[in-house]
């Protein structure tokens, strides 16, 4: 990467930290780390769902040293181009005007910590979450730099269960380049992957 190339910061945005926006960094980062700098904060910082480590994991992601940061760690101290909250209460309780934000946008995710079930089912309801948030950064890179995903070979075209060898390890996928070409349009490669082989 040229280290010329300002990375635009993103803050995702939570009640507690311990779910949605942790998911909504690590994936940023998977597919836009190149071109972005993602973090993530709590109104009401509180420890990282063991689920989250569990679903995370499955895609090849590994949280180690991660922990719920308090928004007050940034909030006026970093200049975020994107102020992203994730849930209803994170939006209806962040200041309206927030020091240091460029833009802020609001993606309202299901908490999966609320759901009631038995183990595999909130299990389940984790993975259902952190696919429609996988999805929606997918969208949003989409929208900013004209990628078709779906046209990616080894991507799925919708979000789906995470099973060993049914999609490659975001360290598989090469970042978004730092300049866009003439077109406006970019291609996202991949090494060669066999799912078989990742089984």
């Amino acid at each position: 990467m040229n280290k010329d190339v300002r990375k635009t910061k993103v803050l995702f945005l939570c009640t507690g930290n311990t779910a949605r926006s942790q998911m909504a960094e690590a994936f940023l980062r998977a597919y836009g780390g190149d071109r972005f700098e993602p973090y993530s904060a709590g109104l009401e910082p509180d420890v990282i769902n063991p689920f989250v480590y569990r679903v995370l994991e499955e895609v090849g992601f590994d949280l180690e040293g991660q922990y719920s940061k308090s928004v007050m760690d940034y909030m006026g101290k970093i200049h975020f181009g994107f102020l992203i909250t994730v849930c209803a209460n994170a939006e209806e309780r962040c200041p309206s005007v927030f020091p240091g934000v460029g833009q802020r946008l609001h993606w309202p995710f299901e908490d999966p910590a609320a759901f009631e079930g038995t183990e595999e089912e909130k299990l389940a309801k984790f993975r259902e979450i952190r696919d429609q948030i996988e999805a929606r950064i997918k969208t949003w890179l989409a929208g900013i730099f004209s990628i078709s995903w779906g046209a990616v070979a080894g991507l799925p075209t919708e979000p789906q269960r995470a099973r060993s060898g049914d999609r490659p390890e975001p360290r598989f996928i090469e970042k978004i380049p730092n300049t866009l070409p003439a077109s406006g349009r970019i291609t996202i490669r991949l090494p060669d992957y066999d799912p078989a082989g990742a089984r």
